[in-house]
């Protein structure tokens, strides 16, 4: 099994392991009392576990298969860019209306130097904060987006085509969120 090294700088964290781990055990703990219920068990009826580490900057996805086991993207990496871009149109996108076209991962991190202005990352620090807080401050001064007060909380500013298009932190974080489930479907071949 794959374990994280040690610091507070790791990438993946060992609370990551600890719960696709727990949640592996409790599924193989369920007791089986009926002869169904481990015919069920032993066909892999209780479905498969995977577990998503939502990160600031990167995030990953993984499955336990006799172990834990992390899945890598479709550049091969078993981490992926926690990054969200918007253009006009571009390969590797996704349609997300009728003229904006959204980017996740790597294709979001590699077009960021042609396209900063509509490529997010970090929006996991925004998650939870007021527009004035401090940190939320310091953090607006680094960012090449645009970050604009909704609600008294921070949200994201794009513009594509010459329109403004404003999503929350909590929806660039469903955006990543979205691509880890893609890449573990892909690689388990099921939904």
């Amino acid at each position: 099994m794959l374990l994280p090294r040690g610091g507070g700088g790791s990438i993946l964290s060992r609370g990551f392991f600890v719960a696709v781990a727990a949640a592996a055990l409790f599924l193989a703990a369920a007791p089986c009392h009926t002869s169904a219920a481990k015919e069920d068990a032993e066909k892999g009826a209780y479905g498969t576990v995977v577990g998503i580490d939502l990160g600031t900057t990167y995030s990953c996805v993984a499955v336990f298969k006799n172990g834990v086991e992390i899945i890598p993207n479709d550049q091969g990496d078993r981490i992926t860019p926690s990054y969200v871009a918007f253009t006009d149109e571009g390969r590797h996108s996704v349609l997300i209306s009728n003229s904006i076209s959204r980017l996740v991962g790597n294709a979001a991190k590699n077009q960021m130097a042609n396209n900063p202005a509509n490529t997010v990352f970090d929006a996991k620090r925004l998650i939870g904060r007021k527009f004035t807080d401090k940190e939320v401050q310091q953090d607006i001064k680094h960012f090449p987006f645009k970050v604009i007060e909704k609600d008294s909380k921070p949200a994201i500013q794009v513009k594509v085509k010459g329109k403004d298009k404003v999503f929350t932190p909590e929806e660039i974080s469903g955006m990543i969120l979205a691509k880890m489930k893609e890449i573990a479907q892909e690689y388990l071949g099921k939904n």
